[in-house]
């Protein structure tokens, strides 16, 4: 069950030192270190610095030389764990994916009420998005420069996601929880609704909309429009700060 955003953020930092580790055991005919301790510590530096560049200056632009420089790794140390870019893409969105499905899956699980099924869903990937922005945004903004194999597995991914919280939603109605409404078209506006956070995130802070209140007013919208009238359940509507000046 999520507390808080700090507190998810805490439990979520162990997550990824597990992905990494797995990233480590499933590439080693590519992976030349055989020590899993540095070999999960350096694949962690080299995400970490890739998705920081490809933000930067845009992955196409970045060369390895570029990497070396900002991970701290020699040429030589690099190509330890990668030939070329197109294994750094695959170690990248291979880290993206797990963390993502883990995540969401490991916060519904053994919730029988789909209200807050749903209200664990959305929290769960809203604030993923917003510890791990750097992967979201890259995987949606180098979707279409992919390599084959990696972009199907990105859109495999994508329909993943919006399938959870379609089943979710199915389950609802099934037991007469939510309206009887198209799931398949909600899940696809509710993954929509919630890119939104991490495409334009200067937007959001300019309202002063922190990512609690993006993650609670996605959930009451929702639910507001799921719930038959009068069983909103006290779900109460985020008041939206004028935007900030800019000047």
């Amino acid at each position: 069950m999520i507390q808080d955003f700090d507190t998810f953020k805490a439990e979520l930092r162990l997550s990824k030192e597990e992905i990494c580790r797995e990233l480590f055991q499933e590439n080693t005919d590519r992976i030349r270190i055989k020590k899993e301790s540095t070999a999960t510590r350096n694949l962690a530096r080299i995400i970490d610095s890739t998705l920081r560049l490809a933000n930067f200056k845009g992955f196409h632009a970045m060369t390895l030389r570029d990497l070396c420089a900002d991970s701290g790794l020699s040429m030589g140390g690099l190509y330890a764990y990668i030939r070329n870019k197109d294994d750094l893409i695959h170690l990248i969105q291979s880290h993206g994916f797990k963390l993502t499905r883990r995540t969401v899956l490991h916060y519904i699980q053994g919730i029988d009420n789909p209200v807050e099924k749903l209200s664990q869903a959305i929290r769960a990937h809203v604030y993923l998005s917003e510890i791990i922005r750097p992967w979201f945004y890259f995987s949606f903004m180098e979707a279409k420069s992919l390599p084959p194999v990696e972009k199907q597995n990105a859109i495999a991914t994508e329909r993943e996601i919006e399938t959870i919280f379609c089943n979710i939603v199915t389950e609802g109605i099934e037991k007469e929880v939510f309206q009887d409404i198209n799931p398949r078209l909600l899940s696809a506006l509710i993954k929509a609704m919630m890119q939104d956070w991490y495409l334009k995130r200067r937007k959001y802070r300019d309202y002063g909309v922190s990512v609690e209140a993006f993650a609670d007013q996605v959930r009451a919208l929702l639910l507001s429009y799921l719930l038959p009238a009068g069983q909103e359940q006290g779900i109460t509507p985020l008041k939206i700060a004028e935007p900030l000046s800019t000047s």
